[in-house]
């Protein structure tokens, strides 16, 4: 089993930055990819930025040039900057895990909140 616990979310203005946090335990040595992922109100949850083992990265056209997913393996962390925050960056963001993609292991969900 894996546990994945978020933290850094808030509330930001329209064009500042956060930087969200995933701690991940537990059986790690499965763990190849890392990702985050988002879910505003009334929406489907939508692929953010994934980092695998050997550090290759993809993003969302959405933020691309703006996010940047980092991962430390000294203390099994995962971090996703966020710069120049938009309000249509508001919704719930979840650290990811697992062999791919939408893996298995799933955190709690941390909320965004931009506003204008």
């Amino acid at each position: 089993q894996v546990q994945l616990v978020e933290s850094g979310g808030g509330l930001v203005q329209a064009g500042g930055s956060l930087r969200l946090s995933c701690a991940a335990s537990g059986s790690i040595f499965s763990i190849n990819a890392m990702g985050w992922y988002r879910q505003a109100p009334g929406k489907q949850r939508e692929f953010v930025a994934v980092i695998f083992r050997g550090s290759n990265t993809h993003y969302a056209d959405s933020v691309k040039g703006r996010f940047t997913i980092s991962r430390n393996f000294a203390n099994n962390t995962v971090y996703l900057q966020m710069n120049n925050l938009t309000t249509d960056d508001t919704a719930v963001y979840y650290c990811n895990g697992g062999s791919g993609p939408f893996g298995d292991y799933w955190g709690q969900g941390t909320q965004v909140t931009v506003s204008s």
